[in-house]
């Protein structure tokens, strides 16, 4: 969705005059979203009158920053701010040099770094005075770095989806789609995993529930962040609960690595047990067992804690029944795209499809990803989503086929940054257009008023002089 860089509002005439109107530059703003496993920054672009109080935003681009999130640089923080000046450069040449000190710009990090703060708050701080330095070195209007909630991380996803499939709001039209149904959100992160979408009901648990107005209408929707259920930390702890056997099913057969035990409980989702020794090496062999490695995933989740008189997703978190068709996005799309997963396949074909392919044939078709030490991950982490929409989330084979799995939508990437500019834009407020005129109404009458009472004068006093003189 390009737009041009200025909004031009077409000239009109009143009174007889011409009124001609200048284009208003479009505003910009930045939003760099610090993930647990890596950071990228969004450009977004908005014209600066707005529809029904909310600006109609635009990704312009987006860069991914090299290396890894930034609450991994929490023993070297200065490396943290350094990692994000390529991608600051690049801005500078998308956003005009008389716009760039206007450009609010945000940093939003995410479960990586509420963790980080968990584990060691100072740390935290330290990392995110460098990135917050780093950002001020550049001419735009920095309001801050933070750390986002699980529940804003997944209801401005929600936001994001619901904007650019036009669900909230016709963008070419400008009207809200009256038989349009919003759609619900699925995201999968490093670190965590979120779920949210507008239930047909009640919503009985206030701390799940959302409230937003956008385009002039109101939306209630429910939202949870499992915070340790992200991909990343729920590999680490299925590793960790699989420690004392040294064999692990989800691995193929032959498979072989070596892991320390201080980095295997570096994270606070994974708790080190009583006087383990951070120097042991454990080595870890793949026995490439299906029905192994899915009991073993089930073990992470608690299926039981709700009771029977209350709906609930997983280890007793309230959840209303799923409603609607749904987005999966980030790691969702991801190992499912390379698996070959998203074309909408039945939920069973899903769970055959990752057992055919128990990497035997991955490893010749796809040298560079084993050459990268990522392969081995790709079947344990299609079994760990299969594990969280199926018996986490609810989904059965009837529901299934309500999951869409896509990385964008309408040319924009799918996360929670649009989202998040979106509702930011409520505060901007909408601007009139200058207005240069030939001539204002009432000095334009004045002038008529001064040239026929100049002539009226200049009449009555040649009258009088002939009067006066008579020949």
């Amino acid at each position: 969705m390009e737009r041009p860089r200025g909004h031009l509002v077409p000239p009109v005439l009143m009174a007889g005059l011409s009124i001609i109107t200048l284009a208003i530059p479009d505003r910009y703003g930045m939003v760099f979203d610090a993930g647990s496993s890596h950071t990228a920054l969004y450009i977004y672009q908005w014209p600066a009158d707005k529809e029904n109080g909310t600006g109609i935003v635009s990704q312009a681009e987006a860069c991914t920053v090299q290396g890894p999130g930034i609450s991994s640089y929490a023993e070297n923080p200065a490396n943290a701010g350094a990692s994000l000046r390529a991608c600051l450069d690049k801005a500078m040449t998308i956003i005009p040099a008389e716009q760039q000190r206007e450009t609010p710009t945000y940093l939003g990090a995410t479960a990586g770094m509420r963790l980080l703060r968990e584990q060691n708050s100072t740390k935290a701080d330290l990392v995110f005075a460098e990135v917050s330095k780093t950002i001020r070195q550049y001419p735009v209007d920095f309001r801050g770095a933070r750390i986002l909630t699980g529940n804003e991380e997944g209801s401005f996803g929600w936001i994001t989806i619901n904007y650019l499939l036009e669900t909230l709001i016709k963008v070419r039209k400008w009207i809200r789609p009256q038989s349009a149904e919003v759609l619900g959100a699925l995201d999968l992160g490093g670190a965590s995993t979120q779920i949210t979408f507008q239930p047909s009901g009640t919503i009985e648990d206030n701390s799940t529930e959302v409230f937003f107005r956008l385009y002039g209408t109101n939306y209630s929707v429910y939202t949870h962040s499992y915070l340790c259920y992200g991909r990343d930390q729920a590999l680490k702890m299925l590793l960790a609960a699989l420690r004392k056997q040294i064999s692990h099913p989800c691995y193929p057969k032959g498979y072989e690595e070596n892991v320390t035990a201080a980095a295997l409980y570096d994270s606070p989702c994974v708790p080190a047990p009583a006087a383990h020794d951070p120097s042991q090496i454990l080595t870890v062999r793949g026995t490439g067992a299906p029905a192994e490695c899915r009991s073993a995933i089930q073990k992470l989740f608690n299926f039981t804690a709700c009771g029977a008189n209350r709906t609930c997703g997983f280890n007793g978190v309230y959840q209303p029944p799923g409603h609607g068709q749904f987005f999966a996005f980030s790691g969702f799309y991801y190992t499912f795209h390379f698996l070959n997963l998203t074309n909408e396949q039945a939920l069973a074909n899903c769970y055959l499809h990752c057992l055919s392919q128990w990497l035997s044939q991955l490893q010749a078709s796809f040298p560079q990803e084993e050459s990268q030490g990522r392969l081995h991950n790709y079947c344990p982490s299609a079994f760990y989503i299969l594990t969280l929409l199926h018996e986490g989330y609810k989904f059965d084979e009837q529901t299934w086929s309500n999951i869409h799995f896509r990385q964008k939508a309408a040319n924009t990437d799918i996360g929670w940054t649009l989202g998040y500019v979106l509702n930011l834009t409520n505060m901007i407020p909408a601007e009139t257009p200058e207005q240069v005129k030939g001539q204002q109404h009432g000095l334009w009458a004045a002038t008529i008023f001064f040239i026929v009472l100049s002539a009226a004068v200049a009449l009555v006093a040649i009258l009088f002089q002939c009067l006066w003189n008579p020949t």
